[in-house]
């Protein structure tokens, strides 16, 4: 129980301390990656792979939101 109170605070603190433009995607995805991947076993890894794949994810939607506002006479 006291490893899991301390990596709560740990995670609280890191989450604190990051930037917001930083973590877009990442806190979402380290969420659901990591229930995911304690139900497996690996909850560690699954936040890990959450995170990337979050922040990959709301990467490529704001490249395609910034796509879309374009004028049609400056789109190719």
């Amino acid at each position: 129980m006291k490893w899991i109170f301390a990596s709560v605070c740990i995670a609280a603190i890191a989450l604190a301390s990051c930037g917001a433009a930083e973590a877009k995607g990442c806190i979402k995805g380290a969420v659901v990656g990591g229930v995911a991947g304690h139900m497996m076993g690996h909850g560690k890894l699954g936040a890990a792979a959450g995170c990337a794949i979050g922040h990959h994810e709301a990467k490529k939607t704001e490249v395609n939101r910034t796509h879309s506002q374009q004028s049609p006479s400056e789109q190719k």
